[in-house]
């Protein structure tokens, strides 16, 4: 590795230190996220049937491949569909099942583009209660009533987007000092947390349907 390089990379894992965000788990990844709130939306509309850091390092990836530093809603939702889902499905792919959410995430932009403008600071920047801001989430593409919750607790907690209420609107995700969801993760520690706490409600879920059987 040269010189350069290793500075570089020093540098990221310096930044990864000080991030709110660990949810991609690479320090370039992260730092969007951070950074672009339209990457952490799509983040989170794409976390669902992989691991998380495979749907948040997605954003990373999509903005790489348009050859940008973030992503743009405006020129997502105008982009060709069949392009599109060819450029998420380029390997590594962007997703288990890249072409459906790349579908989904441009669906999600045009949401955007026709509603806010394309500007996603924009469900919260005048929201003056949690429940406000829940109804504006529960409305987006791919985001139902779960999603909402924990992208309004990961706001709160990590982003600083404290609305009056937002705990609350945010149901148990937004209890302080709970592992439930990506709004807890801090770093590797908590992340191993929050998937024992998933990993118990599986086992749960399957004990409660073998005594269902039993019955």
């Amino acid at each position: 590795m040269g010189l350069k390089r290793f500075v570089q990379v020093m540098a990221g894992y310096a930044q990864g230190m000080n991030a709110r965000l660990r949810l991609a788990q690479q320090p370039e990844a992260d730092a969007l996220l951070e950074r672009d709130p339209l990457a952490l939306m799509t983040g989170m509309l794409l976390d669902q049937q992989v691991p998380m850091e495979w749907a948040f390092s997605g954003p990373y990836t999509i903005a790489r491949r348009l050859g940008r530093e973030e992503l743009d809603a405006h020129e997502i939702a105008a982009h060709d569909p069949e392009g599109f889902a060819a450029l998420l499905s380029e390997k590594p792919a962007v997703h288990r099942y890249p072409g459906a959410m790349a579908g989904r995430v441009q669906q999600l932009c045009r949401y955007l583009v026709e509603h806010y403008d394309g500007d996603p600071t924009a469900l919260w920047r005048d929201v003056t209660s949690g429940d406000q801001l829940l109804r504006r989430l529960n409305e987006l593409p791919g985001f139902g009533k779960q999603k909402a919750q924990i992208f309004l607790a990961l706001l709160g907690k990590r982003m600083g987007v404290r609305p009056r209420g937002w705990r609350e609107a945010a149901g148990v995700y937004g209890e302080e000092g709970a592992y439930r969801s990506v709004a807890d993760i801090t770093g590797p520690e908590s992340l191993d947390q929050v998937r024992a706490h998933k990993q118990q409600l599986k086992q749960q879920a399957r004990q409660a349907k073998q005594a269902k059987r039993a019955e």
